[in-house]
């Protein structure tokens, strides 16, 4: 079995585990097995890429350079100014947010590891020589993330600032580590307290979805973080300071470089020295309550069956006229709501074209006055809605995965003399699931902005919203939906994609063009609703031999 230069590096303090009564040679071994597992595990960053690529690299290092690149952009705020308090509070708070959010994220599968339960407990092994050697598979990967976010502003800080900046920092950063571990162990101890596994296991997958999606736009935030922020502010004390841990942090940095014996200062450094041992403390106290938990996440419960009602049902009837297209409309929502990697796969792209229509609004407005935003009113920037359709090629082509793709034997047994209505209610549960409520978030904020003079675009808006669907189905390849593994799945079809983001961009344009003309748009909203009515009688009407 290969070696690995971390257990190398650990074998220095060997005596240091036996003092603690901890078996090391086996801890060793259990260690060496679950590092050469980790090869097969891919980290969320990638999640996006083909899972059959390089099975044999080791895709968490190969991560790293991700997080070496925002550490990088961590260093402006060591270098310009000497306002340690709110700079050095700034640069630990995104520290401990991608070190959070990566813990829940990537290492939850060890973390919440049953399997050492159920195979390492019957065996001759002590039970504390099997927490140790999963605590230090967290504390390894944990340090080398570490050090690609925070090593370069702290080497950085140590020629600017001196040594005493570098040592303090250092010492931060480990606090800061033991605070996030014991953080999100007993977050998970509450959780497993008081709910399910399943409970549990979807608020795994939306932090997952989350980081994906804070890697997602973290550069537009990065880069215009220095449009917003004034690195000369000075930070007023207030209460709630005690509550946000990065601030104890950037206390003790500005008490050590600059001095002082403010009390409110005293108290704060003071909590983010005592609150890591206090919480390791605690976890360590709970960790057999926690074990037992643990086996929660392997009970599969039934979640509880909502009532259906009468106007949900009457919608239904509404929108999927035949039995065969309403059986598979609520088959594919149920999909939609359950199915955890096509979310991880998905949600990102959902709240990417979210955020964007915002990001190009705010870029209209040079600053945040009452004579900027009457213009933005009386404008027409309310088009970057048309960004809500970004989303949809990627989707598209995304409901043809699934992680249960063996069950797809079930589209063999109704007797269909063709896959439309297989089509049909699919893209009708995306459109309804999916995209309307971004339509829907989107319209509520725009219509206080721009006021109802825009009600007539925002229902063009959904008419082209549903011809974009269905030309996007009618130029990508038919596949039956949720029939293939995400194994499968292909990094290979961003061209398409974009290309189909470009027909996006052309309903925009179209939009824009009726407005020049006197009911332009009404003109051009009865045709689309023609167009609509046409596409969706014909688009769907595939045979069974053109689907893969």
């Amino acid at each position: 079995m290969q070696d690995f230069p971390s257990l190398k590096l650990l074998d220095r303090f060997e005596k240091v585990f036996n003092r603690f009564g901890i078996d090391y040679r086996m801890m060793r071994k259990i260690l060496q097995a679950k590092l050469v597992m980790d090869r097969r595990r891919v980290p969320t960053i990638f999640s996006q890429n083909n899972k059959k690529d390089n099975k044999e690299k080791n895709h968490y290092l190969l991560s790293l350079w991700i997080y070496l690149l925002f550490g990088l952009f961590l260093i402006p705020f060591i270098i310009i100014g000497d306002n340690y308090l709110f700079q050095m509070s700034l640069v630990f708070g995104m520290i401990i947010f991608f070190l959070m959010t990566s813990l829940i994220s990537d290492f939850s599968s060890v973390l919440l590891d049953i399997r050492d339960r159920n195979i390492l407990y019957p065996k001759p092994i002590d039970r504390k020589t099997i927490s140790a050697a999963k605590l230090t598979h967290i504390l390894i990967y944990l340090s080398l993330m570490t050090i690609a976010l925070a090593g370069p502003s702290i080497i950085v800080g140590l020629f600017k600032h001196g040594i005493l900046f570098f040592l303090v920092g250092f010492l931060n950063v480990i606090l800061i580590d033991v605070l996030i571990i014991a953080m999100t162990a007993l977050i998970y101890l509450i959780i497993l307290q008081f709910f399910d596994g399943e409970k549990l296991k979807d608020l795994i997958n939306y932090v997952q979805i989350g980081l994906s999606f804070s890697i997602m736009i973290g550069y537009q935030l990065l880069v215009r973080s220095f449009e917003i922020v004034n690195l000369s502010v000075n930070l007023e004390p207030a209460w709630w300071h005690i509550f946000v841990f990065p601030i104890w942090y950037g206390v003790i940095i500005e008490l050590v470089m600059n001095g002082g014996t403010q009390p409110f200062f005293l108290l704060l450094a003071g909590l983010g020295v005592i609150i890591p041992f206090v919480s390791i403390w605690i976890y360590s106290r709970l960790t057999p309550a926690f074990e037992r938990n643990l086996q929660k996440l392997s009970q599969h419960n039934k979640g509880r069956k909502n009532r259906r009602l009468k106007l949900s049902e009457s919608f239904k009837k509404f929108i999927c006229p035949t039995k065969e297209e309403r059986v598979f409309y609520q088959f594919s929502r149920m999909m939609l709501k359950n199915e955890r990697d096509f979310k991880l796969k998905v949600y990102p792209s959902l709240a990417f074209s979210v955020v964007i229509p915002f990001i190009f609004l705010f870029t209209f407005m040079d600053e945040f006055t009452q004579e900027s935003f009457n213009l933005i009113r009386e404008g027409k920037s309310y088009l970057n809605i048309y960004f809500s359709l970004m989303m949809m090629p990627t989707v598209i082509i995304t409901l043809k995965y699934t992680g249960t793709h063996k069950g797809a034997w079930i589209y063999k047994l109704p007797p269909l003399k063709s896959p439309k209505s297989i089509f049909s209610g699919t893209i009708k549960a995306f459109i309804v699931n999916l995209y309307f409520p971004i339509y829907l978030l989107l319209s509520l904020v725009f219509v206080p902005i721009y006021g109802v003079r825009i009600i007539p675009d925002l229902i063009l808006v959904i008419v082209s919203a549903l011809i974009y669907a269905v030309l996007c189905f009618a130029i990508l390849e038919k596949a039956l939906p949720f029939s293939q593994s995400f194994e499968t799945y292909s990094a290979g079809n961003g061209g398409m994609i974009f290309l189909l983001m470009l027909l996006a961009g052309l309903f925009a344009g179209l939009h824009l063009i009726s407005l020049l003309f006197p009911y332009g748009l009404y003109i051009y909203l009865a045709m689309a609703i023609l167009i609509l009515l046409i596409l969706w009688k014909k688009v769907f009407k595939v045979s069974w031999d053109s689907v893969k």
